[in-house]
C-alpha cells in the first residue's frame, strides 16, 4: 500500500520538523539516516555484508529479478528489453541473463549506466534521447520486428507504453 504515511499499527508518523509531521514513505522512510519502522518491515543483514553495497541494492534487485523470472518468463534464446537500468532494471537484466536470453537490450536516458549494466547481462544499449524516432521503433528495427519480452522498471507511463509497443506481435 503506497498510501501508508505512518506506522502500520497506528498510522502515526515518528518524524517531525518544527512540530509538523513528516510522513513515512511506504512505512519505512529509507532515505533517513535513522528511522523507526514496524518489525515486519525489517530484514536482518549478515554482519559481514558490506553496508555500502547492501543499502544500494535494497529490494530493487530482487524486485526486478523476480519480475523477469516469475512474470515475464523469458525462454532460453529469446530477446528481452529492459526499460530503466537502476537497481530494479539491473535485477531484471540479471533475471533475463539467468533465464538464458540471447539478447538483453537496456533502455535508459543515462548512457553512463550501460557499462555497469553489462555486468548484469545487458548486451546492447539504447538511449531514447539519442534517436529521432520512438525508442520502440528503434528496438523493432534492431530486432527485426520486436523483442520477445520487455520489462519496464521506471514507473513512467511513457516507458510502459514504449515497453509494450517494442514487443513483437
Amino acid at each position: 500500500n503506497t498510501e501508508i504515511v505512518g506506522m502500520i499499527h497506528d498510522g502515526e508518523s515518528r518524524f517531525s520538523i518544527k512540530g509538523k509531521p513528516i510522513h513515512h514513505f511506504l512505512g519505512t522512510s529509507t532515505f533517513s539516516e535513522y528511522t523507526v519502522v514496524h518489525s515486519g518491515q525489517v530484514a536482518k543483514i549478515n554482519p559481514e555484508a558490506p553496508l555500502d553495497k547492501v543499502c544500494i541494492v535494497s529490494c530493487g534487485l530482487s524486485t526486478g529479478l523476480g519480475a523477469t523470472l516469475n512474470v515475464a518468463k523469458p525462454k532460453k534464446g529469446q530477446s528481452v528489453a529492459v526499460f530503466g537500468l537502476g537497481a530494479v532494471g539491473l535485477g531484471a537484466a540479471e533475471g533475463a541473463r539467468i533465464a538464458g536470453a540471447s539478447r538483453i537490450i537496456g533502455v535508459d536516458l543515462n548512457s553512463n549506466r550501460f557499462e555497469q549494466a553489462k555486468k548484469f547481462g545487458v548486451s546492447e544499449f539504447v538511449n531514447p534521447k539519442e534517436h529521432d524516432k520512438p525508442v520502440q521503433q528503434v528496438i523493432a528495427e534492431m530486432t527485426n520486428g520486436g523483442v520477445d519480452r520487455s520489462v519496464e522498471c521506471t514507473g513512467s507511463v511513457q516507458a510502459m507504453i514504449q515497453a509494450f509497443e517494442c514487443v513483437h506481435d
